[in-house]
């Protein structure tokens, strides 16, 4: 079987570490099976190839799509924001046969090819099905059941029935056990030593574990809480819908493989810096010996660097008065606990409703969960060496009330006192004004010289496995087995390295606290509030939570008040998204095309599609 019309793209739009042999560049053309699996480096190219196209979700090329949670503001969003916000029932779809059909053409001529002894053969056929399983994952969490190809490659020939090249959908439960199959192999084949990873761009043994994990634990999920929450959404075929009695399995499946990568001891969490904000920012901004992160998309310059720090730095960084794309929400920040009170919201007014006026622009967020600070830029904090102020206005009493003074960014009045910062945030269509009152720490470069300027870009990869996900789910699946014991050993050792006490008890809400505020911008929470059956809760278009919400900073200048040169804060809703995201049941899972049910009528849609 040939392998025609695949791209060989030059590696530089690859998105991997250049740092490798294994990509070395090759010419930007197409070549046959014969030539390419008459040479090595021909057949590292294709394998990079398919490397750079498994970017799904949200990621430093889609930045908008941030904005549709409850983690960030985009501030690009444009059109009306009194619209009903309703999800797509397309968001973050994948079914990608394309793909797989080249997946299974490379194994087919990498099994037969005489460059590769039987080792590198094995190793490149579990490379590859590790990057099959991956697309499987990202079809069937946005899908449910998919079709399930195999090895087979399917091409057209004269006289042969259509309906050959017609399969049906897998159920949901074999869809799952194919992946997770799939990365047993992998895992069996794959290398296992860490440091043979350059950057953490390659499929490793224990990166294939922690994707099985990661399927077993969804799967689990799925099983449990479809059926104890939302058991209208399933079909008769089960290609939605796994029976409750799968949970237990899938859960086993999940705590012994993430107990597998535990002990082993290839992997720990960082925790390398004194400050603990710095610290976890360092997690996954480090790509120096760091032990955490398993599994990245890597950029390097020249070759390929990221966008992500000069569009959303705080404006006083930014080389073109840019910056400020993607913000983060007050939702957010009033997540994360405080160091003695567990409820985390942020103290803006008093019981009565007035304001509370601080000493210190930072003076309000003391006391926080120090992930808070190594995840977002607040008031008044130090990055790249530069104090960051926000500063909406200016705060005055008259006529017995308090009233704002607001300007442009970088204002001042007479006296020469900012009134608007530069930094804002303001309430504007200039989608590079900041918005929310915050930027993000998290994948921001502190390089400002070459990272801030459009013409170099940033280096900071993009994490997609890391070890502290890997406890979690540890704690996850042993809380559903009913070993609370374990559970809130593993939870523990991430409130300890992020500096907060221990927990004594715990329920799954404990569990989706810590990877809301542990994981900001890395593309769990859409998937972790779909898979537990809490989205339709959560943004139900009606409560608080449903909602996006802004803090903005005012500064007092009366010199007739005692409160002159203190600060106070204003919460609102972000002028972005004035009303409440509403998620439907329709949305947990995508539609399939009415062009995809067509050309394959043994496919099903969804229910609610």
């Amino acid at each position: 079987m040939k392998i025609q019309n695949i791209l060989l793209l030059p590696i530089a739009l690859l998105a991997l570490t250049s740092c490798n042999d294994f990509l070395d560049q090759q010419p930007d053309t197409i070549f046959d099976d014969e030539t390419i699996f008459s040479d090595k480096e021909m057949i590292g190219s294709v394998l990079a190839n398919f490397y750079g196209r498994i970017n799904w979700g949200a990621n430093f090329e889609n930045q908008p799509d941030f904005g549709l949670l409850d983690e960030a503001c985009y501030g690009g969003n444009g059109g009306d924001p009194n619209t009903t916000t309703t999800y797509s029932t397309t968001q973050w779809r994948v079914y990608d046969y394309t793909l797989i059909r080249n997946f299974n053409q490379f194994l087919e001529s990498v099994r037969k090819t005489t460059v590769l002894d039987d080792e590198e053969k094995l190793q490149y056929e579990a490379e590859v099905r590790f990057l099959r399983a991956w697309t499987y994952f990202n079809m069937a969490r946005s899908l449910g059941g998919v079709p399930i190809v195999g090895d087979e490659i399917y091409s057209y020939e004269t006289g042969r029935p259509v309906e050959e090249y017609q399969l049906a959908r897998s159920s949901e439960a074999a869809t799952y056990d194919y992946i997770i199959s799939e990365c047993d192999f992998a895992a069996k084949y794959l290398p296992d030593d860490p440091a043979s990873n350059t950057n953490c761009s390659r499929a490793i043994s224990w990166v294939a574990l922690a994707l099985k994990a990661r399927a077993a634990i969804y799967a689990a999920s799925l099983a449990k809480y479809n059926n104890l929450v939302t058991p209208e959404l399933h079909t008769d075929g089960g290609e939605v819908g796994i029976p409750a009695e799968q949970a237990e399995r899938y859960y086993r499946i999940a705590y012994q493989t993430a107990d597998t990568i535990i002990k082993s001891g290839r992997y720990r969490l960082y925790d390398l810096e004194a400050d603990k904000a710095h610290n976890f920012y360092m997690a996954t901004a480090s790509k120096t010996d760091n032990p955490e992160v398993m599994w990245a998309k890597d950029y390097i310059y020249p070759d390929h660097t990221q966008s992500w720090s000069h569009a959303n730095c705080p404006s006083v960084l930014s080389y073109n008065s840019g910056g400020n794309n993607t913000t983060p929400l007050l939702n957010l920040v009033d997540d994360y606990e405080y160091l003695d009170n567990r409820d985390g919201r942020i103290k803006d007014c008093d019981e009565n409703g007035d304001p509370i006026f601080y000493d210190t622009p930072s003076e309000i967020f003391d006391n926080k969960d120090p992930r808070m600070k190594g995840t977002i830029i607040c008031n008044g904090d130090e990055f790249a060496g530069t104090v960051i102020e926000f500063q909406a206005g200016q705060y005055y009493y008259q006529r017995n009330r308090w009233r704002e003074r607001t300007g442009g960014n970088g204002s001042t009045d007479q006296d020469g006192d900012v009134i608007t910062s530069i930094n804002g945030p303001r309430n504007t269509s200039d989608w590079s004004t900041n918005k929310t009152g915050f930027c993000f720490r998290k994948f921001l470069d502190e390089d400002r010289t070459n990272a801030m300027n459009p013409s170099h870009g940033s280096e900071i990869w993009y994490v997609r496995f890391r070890y502290a996900e890997v406890l979690l789910i540890a704690s996850e699946a042993a809380l559903e087995l009913g070993d609370e014991d374990t559970a809130l050993h593993y939870i523990n050792m991430i409130r300890e390295r992020a500096g907060l006490g221990d927990l004594t008890s715990m329920t799954l809400l404990d569990i989706e606290q810590e990877r809301r505020v542990e994981f900001v911008l890395e593309g769990h929470r859409w998937w972790d509030l779909k898979r537990w059956r809490r989205a339709h809760i959560v943004w139900d278009g009606v409560s608080e939570d449903s909602e996006h919400y802004t803090l903005y900073p005012y500064k007092v200048k009366d010199s007739r008040r005692p409160e002159n040169g203190k600060w106070t804060y204003v919460r609102g809703k972000s002028p972005i998204m004035l009303r409440p995201r509403t998620f439907q049941l329709l949305n947990y899972y995508c539609a399939f095309d009415d062009s995809w049910l067509a050309s394959n009528p043994k496919l099903i849609q969804n229910p609610y599609n």
